[in-house]
């Protein structure tokens, strides 16, 4: 008999995460009875769950037709008083926050939480930050199981939360093969052949310092070092972000194209992709640059184990100054008519590793 595993996750919009899960699920799907239960309905990934997969939800609208107030009430409902079915034989809390709280609950199942980002930094420094972290440090002690997806990602929350859990260390999985097909829809890119094309695919929030990118870009103009900027994703900060290209007169320059159901054919036909992040968990972004055989320039983050073995790829240090320096120097000496001559291959088998991997911690 097959067991039964519950995969838990806020939401299926687009995002790193939510795309982990969806992949890893439907790969999983002929080996286990599996469930994604999701704190609020909706977002694009949905449909792109194998049908074998059951789906919850247990509010039936997404998260952003709900006002704070609203979020503030379900947070405590998550907290006291919403319980899950006990009928699985495995519980896995997929993300960071509510859902690891709600999932934490008693319960016969095997209960495994899944870490994708910096815990040290995700919930900032504040009052209330501190509290929380205090509060999940007794959350996570009733977890069998902590997931991280780099060792950076293991030692920022070991620092926060202490040494005395049962971890391990799984990579990203990722659907190699969807993302290569994924990458040869025909879509109406708006890339110039004639100028440098940098891409980068992110939620628009602090973590991912889109603010500083703006700066940084305008900054290289000026100085005559031209190329365009295309983000693929959406959040919070886009209203402020595009005040900020505007006011940088960048309107021409950078731009922020929302959210994106297939961003592949846009990583495919950039020069670059680019994630200049202040931290990160992995960078999953990155995983699919790779697999599309981009040139990629990163912060110095966690993304470095990401791109550790990648040859075709360059790691700046985080500050808004090297940032500036490494990209002035890489834009003026541009050798990317002759990139295609030097694809790398992907190791396809370290796919199947981290399927074996996840299999071992059911």
């Amino acid at each position: 008999m097959k067991k039964k595993i519950l995969f838990g996750i806020t939401s299926l919009t687009l995002g790193g995460a939510e795309r982990v899960l969806v992949d890893l699920s439907n790969r999983l799907a002929s080996d286990y009875e599996i469930t994604v239960f999701t704190i609020y309905d909706g977002g694009e990934l949905k449909k792109q769950l194998n049908s074998k997969i059951k789906i919850l939800s247990l509010y039936n609208k997404p998260s952003n037709e709900y006002n704070k107030l609203q979020h503030i009430k379900i947070s405590l409902k998550l907290l006291f008083s919403t319980k899950i079915e006990d009928k699985y034989d495995i519980r896995v809390a997929f993300l960071e926050g509510p859902i690891t709280r709600l999932f934490s609950k008693k319960s016969e199942a095997k209960k495994i939480a899944w870490i994708h980002n910096d815990i040290a930094q995700v919930f900032g420094d504040n009052f209330k930050s501190k509290i929380k972290k205090k509060f999940d440090k007794k959350i996570y002690k009733k977890y069998d199981k902590i997931v991280f997806v780099s060792e950076e990602n293991k030692k920022d929350f070991n620092k926060v939360y202490g040494n005395d859990f049962d971890e391990i260390v799984i990579r990203n999985y990722i659907d190699y093969n969807n993302v290569v097909e994924k990458s040869k829809e025909k879509v109406d890119i708006p890339y110039n052949e004639k100028d440098i094309n940098l891409v980068s695919v992110c939620r628009l929030v602090q973590q991912k310092a889109i603010d500083r990118f703006i700066n940084i870009h305008a900054k290289l103009e000026k100085d005559g070092i031209h190329s365009k900027v295309y983000i693929i994703g959406d959040g919070p900060l886009r209203y402020s972000l595009q005040k900020q290209i505007d006011k940088l007169d960048e309107t021409e320059n950078f731009y922020l194209l929302g959210a994106k159901e297939n961003p592949y054919p846009y990583i495919k036909k950039a020069d670059y992709f680019c994630l200049l992040s202040y931290f990160e968990g992995y960078g999953m972004s990155l995983e699919e640059a790779k697999i599309l055989n981009k040139t990629i320039i990163t912060t110095d983050t966690a993304t470095r184990e990401c791109v550790s073995n990648y040859e075709n790829s360059v790691i700046l240090k985080n500050t808004e100054k090297e940032i500036y320096l490494g990209l002035k120097k890489i834009l003026a000496g541009d050798n990317i008519k002759n990139k295609e001559e030097n694809e790398e291959k992907i190791n396809t088998e370290s796919y199947e590793e981290i399927i074996e991997k996840v299999k071992s911690i059911f």
